[in-house]
């Protein structure tokens, strides 16, 4: 069995590589769900989403949020009648939300994805990281702020001072699905606030030491691939490059997978973490997916 920690845009690359290798039955995917909120009287669990959706094979790959070629009428007809939407939701998507809320009067929120992913054919497990609603502040130098409203109304512009968030019981399900694997991969995602609020959850980080995990780096050169991940990282006093991610997750990783970019930094590494692979981690096309995919999976 496969077990694979994501937050919402690197990790789903990988994971259309993966589920090409091995039987999708094998494979549970743990989603962070630090980001969820109501928007516009719906429930909007964004990473929760994307997965499925990537799953699913119905993402929006331009986004990496949404669905592929949706429609935005609703969006747009709320604009015209002077009600705007902080997020762009496209309209099938939006039916996919209203579900989830619906669903929510009635289960917690793994049973609610649960029943969501098996009306979409898919086989693998997908496990948010707790039926709890954690918070998120995200201390700028234009005040604190909500996640959403750093991200998109202030477009991650202000200068990051502290982020803090609270911690979770985990879903359960979610120690058994580390423990029981025989690989647990870390995604390439944003370590502070897409992994971190998952190794934070109750007993998470004690079930990785136990078990056999690998991750692939989410900086290339001082960049993160996506998102506002060297912002977080900094303002939290971490080193924005494969070495500072890798400092994070010293105490429990087997191996860690840096892009040929970032070469001179393995034998620094290798102080931390006993093996390091350099290799492609820039998954521009399905082929790239693939190959690093094999290569965790050891299948080259």
């Amino acid at each position: 069995m496969i077990t694979i920690l994501s937050g919402g845009t690197g990790t789903p690359k990988l994971l259309q590589g993966i589920i090409r290798l091995v039987d999708p039955a094998d494979l549970t995917v743990v989603v962070n769900t630090l980001e969820n909120s109501y928007f516009s009287g719906v429930y909007v669990a964004a990473d929760l989403d994307s997965v499925m959706y990537t799953l699913a094979g119905i993402i929006n790959q331009e986004t990496w949020y949404g669905i592929r070629d949706d429609t935005f009428i609703t969006h747009e007809t709320l604009k015209e009648i002077g009600c705007e939407e902080l997020l762009r939701i496209g309209d099938q998507d939006r039916a996919v939300k209203i579900q989830k809320t619906l669903l929510l009067e009635k289960y917690p929120l793994d049973e609610a994805v649960d029943i969501q992913r098996r009306k979409l054919d898919i086989e693998s497990r997908i496990i948010p990281m707790s039926n709890q609603n954690p918070q998120i502040e995200i201390l700028t130098t234009e005040g604190s702020l909500e996640f959403h409203e750093f991200l998109i109304r202030q477009k991650g512009e202000p200068d990051v001072l502290d982020i803090k968030y609270t911690r979770v019981d985990p879903a359960p399900g979610l120690i058994e699905s580390i423990e029981e694997a025989d690989i647990v991969i870390i995604g390439p995602s944003n370590p502070v606030t897409s992994v971190g609020p998952i190794l934070s959850a109750g007993g998470v980080r004690d079930a990785l030491k136990k078990s056999y995990v690998v991750a692939v780096s989410p900086i290339i050169g001082n960049k993160p691939v996506s998102g506002p991940a060297g912002k977080f990282m900094q303002a939290l006093g971490h080193e924005v490059s494969s070495l500072g991610v890798a400092a994070m997750y010293q105490d429990f990783l087997d191996k860690f997978y840096i892009d040929l970019q970032d070469h001179n930094q393995q034998e620094k590494i290798e102080r931390l973490i006993s093996e390091v692979v350099v290799t492609n981690t820039n998954m521009n096309n399905i082929e790239d997916k693939m190959m690093l995919a094999r290569n965790i999976l050891g299948e080259i």
